[in-house]
């Protein structure tokens, strides 16, 4: 499952991610990496775009951004 599937309040951990160049930078450097924990907080009314958490900071998102992050539902 990509991170644009996750619905507000879901909590998930990035398992992989296929994003490239400036964009997979940029995400790093904001320290979204493979094993960090995410809570979606909300997605704008149409759908994009989209607002999590990450490292206790709120990051707003392109879906299409979202698209290239692969995450697994974290148990609760």
């Amino acid at each position: 499952m990509n991170l644009a599937a996750l619905k507000p309040g879901d909590t998930a951990k990035i398992t992989k991610m296929k994003t490239k160049g400036l964009l997979k930078r940029r995400l790093m450097d904001m320290g979204m990496l493979v094993g960090v924990e995410i809570k979606m907080e909300k997605v704008a009314p149409l759908g994009d775009p989209i607002e999590i958490t990450i490292k206790n900071y709120h990051l707003t998102l392109r879906k299409k951004e979202a698209q290239g992050i692969f995450v697994e539902m974290a148990n609760e």
